[in-house]
């Protein structure tokens, strides 16, 4: 007999408590229940069921075998379930959260991309610069900047997050001279008021890694508000480069200190570590590996 089949039948009658009630519910003899529990203890060469003339009970193996096999028939179950999934067509909503720089910046203008080529998929996006939690807050996906604490979700590398520091002419032509990270302190910088950019900025140089404690008058929690002030020539201002690029671009901004990096930082996509993704989180994470750098996922 099928090893899966006596397996089944088997943790039916132990979870009903006799082979009559395990039958019906498998809509089959109870004879042939017995002949299945039988085919699994002569394959294991050990007894799982003690029978009487009045009632069935498990053996010490026999409850061993039971937790064990529930796992199994469990898993077998995901496993089947998966690979129907897998050609399954990607439907249903989609929440996901993302930082507000990133989201507006970089992900939104991508999202109707992925609604064109997934029809049946609607997208809630909200953003904000706190850590939301993805599982009581019922989130499908989350993206965060930053190294990741050890949490239990799945986690995929994207791009790292780029960087760059920024005046506006006007600014510069009125401002000290500003040759080297150290210089900064003598300016006005516009401070992004989360995470640690809100008391240091961070360059690397011929010496290394450079530390340089920032202030400024005006403290901001969107970048996007933070670009109107360093375009008005207020200050420098050190925000994500899908922010400030077009502004370079346009010349309304320049990049300083060329000869210094900035370090980047971490970027990633995370979701529960289900056994089964469905088709539509599986198709929005693979659009997303597409357009921001594939990696493995791994567990954080």
């Amino acid at each position: 007999m099928d090893r899966l089949t006596s397996m089944s039948v088997f943790v039916k009658a132990v979870e009903l408590g006799s082979f009559s009630a395990a039958a019906d519910a498998l809509s089959m003899s109870p004879q042939l229940v017995g002949k299945n529990v039988s085919a699994l203890e002569h394959y294991l060469g050990v007894r799982l069921i003690n029978r009487t003339t009045r009632q069935h009970g498990l053996t010490e193996a026999g409850r061993h075998f039971y937790e064990r096999a529930k796992i199994i028939l469990a898993e077998v179950e995901a496993a089947e379930s998966f690979a129907q999934e897998v050609h399954s067509k990607p439907r249903g909503h989609l929440r996901i959260n993302a930082p507000v720089t990133f989201g507006i910046n970089a992900l939104a203008p991508q999202l109707h991309l992925y609604l064109q080529q997934n029809p049946d998929v609607s997208v809630e996006l909200t953003l904000t610069n706190r850590l939301v939690d993805l599982i009581d807050e019922g989130y499908d996906a989350i993206f965060r900047v930053g190294k990741l604490a050890d949490s239990g979700l799945m986690a995929r590398d994207l791009m790292p997050y780029r960087f760059i520091a920024a005046a506006s002419p006007a600014y510069l032509a009125k401002a000290p001279a500003l040759s080297t990270p150290e210089d900064l302190v003598n300016h006005e910088c516009l401070i992004f008021s989360h995470t640690s950019l809100r008391a240091h900025w961070f360059f690397e140089g011929p010496e290394g890694v450079i530390s340089v404690p920032v202030a400024g008058r005006l403290l901001m929690d969107s970048g996007d508000a933070m670009i109107i002030s360093a375009v008005a020539g207020f200050g420098i201002i050190m925000q994500p480069s899908e922010l400030v690029e077009k502004y370079i671009e346009s010349g309304e901004l320049i990049s300083i200190l060329p000869d210094y990096v900035i370090p980047t930082r971490p970027l990633h996509i995370l979701y529960a570590p289900d056994r089964r993704v469905t088709p539509k989180l599986r198709s929005f994470l693979d659009f997303i590996m597409k357009k921001f750098g594939p990696e493995p996922a791994r567990q954080c």
